[in-house]
């Protein structure tokens, strides 16, 4: 089985203006399509060429030995969900079961975008702000580089991706700006 690059569920200008069609060849044409391709190449012919992303991630994390294979399925699960987290037209509120339980476990949509920009704004260097859920539990985490939720037992709900690749050449170095958008005008809800 060879891994593949999932469809976008969306054409590549669909989130403009807030991430130009230029960003999306780079980052989905080249970085996520890069990722798939140097999995391919790593597990084959390994125990792990007949396995999806997810089982990959859990069989190779935290092992020195399996580093490489770990960080090019976790992006390309990371980067995967990630389309998903987004869409044309998004923001808004979100649909009332998760309004519920972030106001539950946030206090307020609002409270939970303050904690999650600045969960992606801090986050050092490269990585990922989500939305997860732990044991029941709405929470904010960040990961750095390629590690992932999923490796660590928790349910990702929504994400947004802090590399620089995600947003540089929309924004250059205004992380905040960018975090901005997505929250304000791309979420998927």
């Amino acid at each position: 089985m060879s891994i593949k690059l999932p469809a976008l569920p969306y054409t590549m200008d669909a989130l403009e203006p807030y991430i130009s069609a230029k960003t999306m060849e780079f980052h989905y044409g080249k970085h996520h399509q890069g990722y798939v391709d140097n999995l391919n190449n790593l597990i084959k012919g390994t125990r792990y060429e007949s396995m999806d992303t997810e089982e990959i991630i859990r069989l190779t994390v935290a092992n020195p030995e399996t580093a490489s294979i770990f960080n090019n399925a976790a992006q390309v699960w990371n980067h995967s969900f990630f389309w998903q987290s987004m869409r044309r037209d998004g923001g808004g509120e979100p649909a009332a079961e998760l309004k519920t339980k972030i106001e539950r476990d946030f206090g307020s949509v609002e409270n939970f975008k303050k904690e999650f920009k600045a969960a992606a704004v801090s986050q050092f260097g490269s990585g990922w702000a989500w939305l997860v859920e732990d044991k029941g539990t709405l929470r904010v985490v960040k990961t750095a580089n390629a590690d992932t939720p999923i490796a660590h037992g928790l349910k990702p709900i929504l994400t947004v991706d802090v590399w620089e690749h995600a947003y540089y050449l929309d924004y250059q170095n205004q992380r905040a700006a960018f975090i901005d958008a997505y929250l304000n005008h791309l979420i998927n809800w």
